[in-house]
């Protein structure tokens, strides 16, 4: 097996691309993927303060990593979920990054300074744990980046991740979510700009960019994910994969090539006439906001505690 460019050894086979790669030019590869859709889409500004959510998984950090290199300013984010023995382990991944390296790593947790975590969060609102987790993070991300004064928050969602979303939301004709299935969401009614920069990139090759740059990353799923959804759709397209290599890379740049655009509208219509919450101040869908009715039906009190962050010895602020 040899690399496509030099002719050398080649560390990995990218099926569809036809092409086998050596490691230079695998993560060169992977930085050029990145650049192109920061690109093709106007996701970045050279000089833009850029703030990455980090769970410690292989897609954040390889984010992080690459972004750094190719001279973004880029600080993270952590978000203790309080899911257990996972949350300590992410934690630790993130903390050994950032400290290696010498980067600016905020950190909330979500026990100490909202009252509430995830599972009791899930159980006490009557939501399915990955509900409460993903209304959660979206909101202290939104926080974290306006708070902070960063001009946009990167995620490390992949390509398999944006093409088994649009799946699910192509089944259910869900034309709100579609509406959103973007690699870019623009600042607007008091939303931070959102990327995601991985777009190009599958999982397997955030996974080899990781191993192939030493950088040690969470593998274990969440626990609390198991029969998730999403990930039926991911394994129902990953059997397509196998037989038509490409499949999930035209199947999600095709619609957003062909189809976003009719569901363009439907968004404009969504974030028209947001309200302010009397909270915490976050846009909402009436006078109080998700979060904080979450927050308010799992710890049984009032406003949850403004975000804030902190350091970690050894990682400069």
């Amino acid at each position: 097996m040899k690399c496509r460019v030099c002719r050398g050894p080649a560390v990995i086979d990218i099926r569809r691309h036809n092409a086998n790669f050596c490691e230079e030019h695998f993560l060169k590869l992977c930085h050029d993927q990145v650049t192109r859709a920061i690109e093709a889409f106007d996701m970045l500004s050279p000089g833009d303060r850029v703030l990455v959510a980090v769970s410690g998984g292989k897609d954040s950090l390889a984010l992080w990593d690459i972004l750094l290199d190719l001279g973004y300013e880029v600080d993270g984010l952590y978000l203790g979920l309080g899911i257990g023995e996972y949350t300590e382990a992410s934690g630790c991944h993130v903390r050994r990054f950032a400290t290696a390296r010498g980067l600016n790593l905020r950190e909330v947790d979500l026990r100490s300074e909202h009252g509430f975590d995830i599972p009791n969060g899930s159980r006490a609102a009557k939501r399915p744990p990955c509900s409460a987790c993903g209304l959660s993070k979206r909101h202290l991300f939104d926080s974290a980046t306006r708070d902070g004064g960063y001009d946009a928050l990167a995620t490390g969602h992949n390509l398999d991740d944006e093409a088994a979303v649009l799946f699910g939301n192509v089944l259910r004709w869900e034309g709100e979510y579609l509406a959103r299935q973007f690699p870019v969401l623009p600042a607007g009614n008091g939303f931070p700009r959102k990327v995601k920069p991985l777009v190009r990139l599958s999982e397997r090759e955030t996974a080899a960019y990781c191993v192939l740059r030493g950088i040690d990353y969470q593998v274990e799923e969440c626990p609390m994910a198991e029969g998730n959804r999403h990930l039926g759709y991911k394994a129902a397209l990953n059997a397509i994969e196998a037989q038509s290599p490409g499949t999930k890379h035209t199947f999600y740049f095709n619609f957003l090539d062909r189809a976003a655009g009719l569901f363009r509208d439907r968004m404009e219509e969504v974030d028209t006439g947001l309200d302010t919450c009397t909270r915490c101040g976050s846009p909402a869908n009436g006078e109080i906001c998700s979060f904080c009715r979450l927050a308010e039906r799992a710890t049984g009190a009032g406003a949850p505690v403004r975000l804030g962050s902190r350091r970690q010895d050894g990682v400069r602020a």
